[in-house]
């Protein structure tokens, strides 16, 4: 066995100060032009005492009662006129114009008092219509800028920000005219759900359409991208991050372990940075990088059901991770992994040293493919030459399908295996040693230390 690495503006409706229909536009009507005996008023009896004079004649008024709007002239002052009868009361008829007559005196401080009333209207609705203007306009017509923008400005996303807070960082920054710009072009693409967190890098000055292009390319986001791949101590994958994300080593290496989530069966780092990919923002500390690989574990631990499946198999979560961990060092396809498995726990149910040649080389914090009777004798809690059963604890940093083959190894007899041509990854299995005795002069030959 070996172990190797792996608009628009409303003013209102305008009242035009006129005497009502022209004389050209106003429907010929002989009765207006012809005189009606009917509407002369008769002069008043001089028996009916003084309130006679002032009593309205039933017929008089009306001209075309059948509009029931009240007809407004123009006088030489630009002030309306509106008829009346004498006694100053507005005679509605069922359909038509009501005409009003007034004596001379109250006609005049009628007439100023109407005109008064009037511009007073239309000054209130162009009042109105300026502030419906000012109101309606940055969403009928929001600012926007031309064009591409110039200069590099970054700026930040926070999750869950809407399209209006992300238009608002946006404006703030100068890299928008507006705000609403933004939420109007977002809105007429239906691209909001499609904007991520994070920092970007962005110009001055961007038409509203240009900045949102930007936000929705990657290569806009600022961010560094670090693969941690399986199989890897955490000695490494420290050295692995600091280089990549550009953090001092010093201070990945300090992080307290209290603050990055490891679960309350982990005894360290080791085994629980999970592999995967992970985008490191600018401003992302070392407890930062390495919670997130913690609770990149966490997460594929309860996807498998990692401590339920390893009560089932009658060991303890931090065991099933410390068989993951030397599956996973030992290498192999995946479809090897199952096999490994139960080799592991064959060895344990009998009573058998591991013999697993990833512990002395992590005992040893080498890398080689080429182990020696020497190595097998190394003094370290993690020879399992030396010592039976598993490690103290992990080994290095398992993937989720050694998790997997861990907690569910394939059926057989097997003892031993041997990765025979790790060139080209064949692992082979046997339950008899003098078997065993050949892969592993197999193995010899091909690295040439046969």
């Amino acid at each position: 066995m070996n172990g190797r690495p792996d608009g628009e503006d409303d003013l209102g409706d305008m009242i035009p100060f006129s005497s009502g229909d022209s004389e050209q536009d106003r429907p010929e009507d002989p009765a207006a032009r012809e005189p009606n005996p009917e509407r002369q008023r008769p002069e008043p009896d001089a028996t009916a005492g003084p309130d006679a004079a002032a009593e309205p004649d039933a017929a008089a008024g009306v001209g075309a009662a059948e509009a029931g709007t009240a007809e407004v002239g123009a006088v030489e002052a630009g002030t309306a006129e509106v008829g009346a009868a004498e006694a100053g009361t507005v005679e509605a008829g069922t359909a038509g114009e009501a005409e009003v007559g007034v004596p001379a005196a109250p006609r005049q401080r009628a007439l100023r008092k109407a005109g008064m009333v009037s511009a007073g209207l239309i000054v209130s609705l162009v009042a109105l219509g300026a502030g419906g203007i000012a109101v309606l306009k940055p969403y009928l017509s929001p600012e926007d800028f031309d064009g591409p923008g110039s200069g590099a400005v970054t700026v930040r996303i926070a999750p869950g920000s809407s399209a209006q807070a992300i238009g608002s960082v946006l404006a703030e920054a100068g890299v928008v005219a507006s705000a609403q710009s933004f939420v109007r072009v977002t809105e007429e693409r239906a691209v909001t759900n499609r904007l991520r967190p994070g920092h970007y890098r962005m110009r001055k000055g961007m038409a509203a359409k240009a900045a949102l292009d930007l936000l929705l390319a990657p290569s806009s986001r600022v961010v560094r991208r670090v693969t941690v791949p399986e199989g890897l101590r955490t000695s490494e994958v420290l050295a692995r991050v600091a280089k990549l994300a550009g953090l001092p080593l010093k201070e990945l290496q300090g992080v307290d372990k209290a603050l990055v989530g490891l679960p309350s069966y982990a005894e360290g780092l080791e085994g629980f940075l999970f592999p995967a990919t992970y985008e490191i923002e600018p401003g992302d500390t070392a407890v930062d990088v390495l919670a997130a690989m913690v609770e990149r574990f966490q997460l594929a631990a309860r996807q498998i059901g990692l401590e339920k499946e390893a009560a089932r198999k009658h060991v303890t979560p931090l065991e099933a991770v410390t068989v993951a961990s030397m599956i996973q060092a030992e290498g192999g396809v995946d479809a090897d992994y199952p096999k490994i498995s139960r080799v592991i726990y064959n060895r344990l149910q009998k009573g058998t040293p591991l013999e697993i040649d990833s512990t002395v080389l992590y005992a040893q914090n080498r890398r080689s493919l080429k182990i020696t009777e020497r190595d097998t004798k190394v003094d370290s809690p993690y020879n399992t030459y030396q010592h039976k059963g598993l490690p103290p604890g992990p080994i290095a940093n398992p993937g989720e399908k050694a998790l997997m083959a861990a907690l569910n190894p394939a059926q057989g007899d097997w003892h031993w295996f041997v990765t025979t041509d790790p060139a080209h990854r064949i692992t082979k299995f046997t339950d008899k040693e003098s078997e065993f005795v050949r892969y592993r002069e197999e193995l010899n030959k091909n690295l040439g230390t046969s």
